[in-house]
């Protein structure tokens, strides 16, 4: 493993020597497959632009994040910046390495997007952006390239799963009973939880090397804390909600985006109250921590965000006639 690291460290070095003109556009990039980034433009998809697409882009999102967390825990292996204080951090990250998050969600996510319009020229920018993701997390010094490859390797798999599935697997949930459809929504993201727990458990006993540590100080951020469950508890969370809100607003009828362009912009502002309460609000209110606690509290909360975004908001935009129900 030490010569995997260490040309990988190479690596890294010589891209960040191309000089500090590459910081503004690498940071850009790289917030394009951040979570922040996401939670901003989930919402006006699904609300404002097109429902479709926006629950294809929510549910790839969730899954692949989940997966991600759960690789993550199964591999432990470290950050550039960690590794070797030759890497200058110009980003600090907590989770472990392998595989990148960044580029495992870009290739998922922005693939998706691409393989909805089907068009050559959406297809071209999902790959130009799925690139530059992943090179803006190298010059960063957050991963190695095989971070960033694993992750693409993984992400175009799950992409191509979704791809050949979604509509297959929509229309056998359609059959279900509401019951049974949020018991399938547990069990997917529970069946996550699950397998995380596990892993977690196993590493109960696992310290970060001082190493790693001293190198990650350098960061001047958040220190590393690898062997948790909050990110799989965000992902898993919002995913539940997200399937029990669609089957919930299904079961009045359904939401369609369509609209005047000041519908449009109205929702996007007054669904971003809601999940600003469910996000901060609740964030301040719940107990935080690694304890059972603060895990059951920080999934509930998720799961909150997650339905609101495709049940409560919707609903609250149908009631004020702000947007239309498509059954009706």
């Amino acid at each position: 493993m030490d010569i995997l690291f260490n040309n990988g460290i190479n690596f890294v070095v010589f891209f960040q020597g191309m000089g500090d003109w590459l910081i503004p556009p690498m940071k850009f990039f790289s917030f394009l497959g951040s979570e922040d980034f996401f939670i901003l433009i989930l919402p006006i998809l699904y609300w404002s632009i097109d429902t479709g697409l926006g629950l294809r882009v929510g549910m790839i999102l969730l899954f692949t994040g989940g997966i991600n967390n759960i690789l993550k825990l199964s591999f432990q292996w470290p950050r550039p910046y960690w590794y070797s204080a030759k890497v200058t951090p110009m980003a600090a990250e907590t989770s472990f390495g392998l595989p990148s998050g960044h580029s495992q969600t870009a290739a998922s996510v922005w693939g998706m997007v691409a393989g909805y319009y089907r068009r050559a020229r959406a297809w071209v920018a999902a790959v130009l952006l799925v690139l530059f993701i992943g090179l803006s997390r190298l010059y960063l010094g957050v991963h190695f390239p095989h971070d960033v490859l694993t992750g693409w390797l993984i992400g175009g798999l799950i992409l191509w799963a979704f791809l050949r599935y979604w509509d297959s697997v929509a229309a056998w949930a359609k059959t279900l009973t509401f019951g049974k459809q949020i018991g399938a929504a547990f069990l997917l993201s529970g069946g996550l939880v699950l397998v995380g727990g596990l892993i977690v458990t196993g590493l109960s006993g696992w310290t970060m090397p001082v190493e790693w540590m001293q190198n990650a100080a350098r960061a001047g951020d958040e220190l590393p804390a690898p062997v948790s469950m909050n990110s799989l508890l965000t992902t898993t969370g919002a995913l539940f909600g997200l399937l029990t809100g669609l089957a919930w607003m299904e079961q009045r009828g359904g939401y369609d985006a369509s609209g005047l362009a000041w519908k449009r912009a109205v929702r996007y502002l007054i669904g971003l109250v809601g999940i600003a309460i469910f996000y901060i609000g609740l964030k301040m209110i719940f107990p935080s921590g690694e304890n059972l606690t603060a895990y059951a509290f920080r999934f509930v909360r998720y799961t909150l965000v997650g339905a609101w975004i495709s049940g409560g908001a919707p609903w609250m935009f149908i009631t004020l006639q702000l947007a239309n129900n498509p059954k009706r």
